[in-house]
């Protein structure tokens, strides 16, 4: 077996990139861009979808508390409970002006989405 291969519940951080996200509707939002991984648990604090934009241009990243996705075995892709209108009124930033990862950004991601920070947990 190929070591970057999936196994039953664990799939290679670069095999997350790209992968869908869905709406509880079922409707298509983004796609996961990338992971942010906290360097001294090793857990996946968040996945940072893509979304909005066309053909790459004018895309938003997202970052959205780990916590805040449940992976569905049928679609092959990532359930969020949120709305479109949250996802845009939601903390995001251009390709270019990635935010300053401290405490205070963070803190405001998990208080936008009302989950308990992941360091809290």
């Amino acid at each position: 077996m190929d070591h970057h291969e999936e196994t039953t519940n664990l799939i290679a951080g670069g095999k997350v990139s790209g992968t869908e996200v869905y709406n509880g509707a079922g409707e298509h939002l983004g796609q996961i861009h990338d992971l942010m991984v906290d360097k001294r648990s090793g857990k996946v604090a968040y996945a940072v979808m893509s979304f909005g934009g066309f053909l790459g241009i004018g895309e938003k990243y997202h970052p959205l508390p780990w916590s805040t996705l449940a992976y569905d075995e049928r679609q092959r892709g990532y359930i969020v409970n949120l709305t479109n209108d949250q996802l845009k009124g939601g903390p995001a930033y251009a390709d270019d002006l990635e935010p300053e990862w401290d405490r205070d950004y963070e803190s405001r991601v998990h208080g936008y989405y009302g989950v308990r920070p992941y360091w809290d947990q």
